[in-house]
């Protein structure tokens, strides 16, 4: 009886979520994200909406540095654009210059075969629509079984585990949020590759808020803003 009720539970948990289209995003101009490593901002990652009709554009501005006694170490710059009608993506483009490498994805989706056609640094090739771009202004990306990376085009199995409801200070402000975990299902991907990833969600609002994981240090994306 007891399991019974905590599938239930969960049930609802996930249904609540996916019942989330591009339309809990129709009041949003703007979401900015901070970067923060080992608990000092290093950059920002910004998300911009735009409308004309059916169509939504999201564009997105990352830019961070990783300085050791003043050198950089590591950088990442990038642009990427991901394009909507109503709540069905149709194209994906993005550019990332990282550690002096050039990275990109160019993604499009084929009507005829209602299948993605991936051109990307990691990866060309198809791809199924259940794919999600692994962006932080979404949270379809806790939904979905796989995503593509938005700066290689690379396909990644993931499983995402909710956690459990938790109070979250941001900024000066409390949030009732909901905590998920989300990993690699492959676990023979080498540890650094892995999809591993503290994810706190405001149904709310529908925002991500907070994404945390650790990898030569603690890394954290929080929302500082959103119009």
């Amino acid at each position: 009886m007891i399991k019974k009720i905590l599938i239930f539970i969960i049930f609802l948990t996930y249904s609540n979520i996916s019942a989330a289209h591009m339309a809990h995003y129709s009041k949003f101009n703007k979401i900015e994200m901070e970067i923060l490593k080992d608990g000092n901002v290093i950059g920002y990652n910004y998300y911009f909406f735009k409308r004309n009709g059916d169509m939504t554009t999201v564009t997105n501005q990352i830019k961070f540095a990783v300085k050791l006694f003043g050198a950089t170490v590591f950088e990442v710059e990038g642009y990427g654009e991901e394009q909507y009608i109503k709540d069905k993506l149709i194209s994906f483009n993005s550019k990332t210059r990282q550690n002096k490498k050039n990275k990109f994805v160019s993604l499009k989706l084929d009507e005829q075969t209602n299948k993605f056609e991936i051109q990307g640094s990691s990866y060309s090739g198809k791809a199924s629509t259940d794919n999600v771009v692994g962006n932080w202004w979404s949270h379809k990306i806790l939904q979905s079984n796989t995503q593509i990376s938005p700066i290689s085009g690379s396909i990644k199995e993931q499983i995402v585990t909710f956690i459990g409801k938790e109070k979250l200070e941001l900024y000066g402000k409390i949030y009732d949020v909901e905590h998920f975990k989300l990993t690699s299902k492959d676990k023979s991907i080498p540890k650094d590759k892995r999809l591993n990833f503290d994810i706190w969600f405001d149904k709310k609002s529908t925002l991500i808020l907070k994404v945390a994981y650790s990898r030569m240090g603690n890394w954290e994306y929080k929302v500082k803003n959103f119009e």
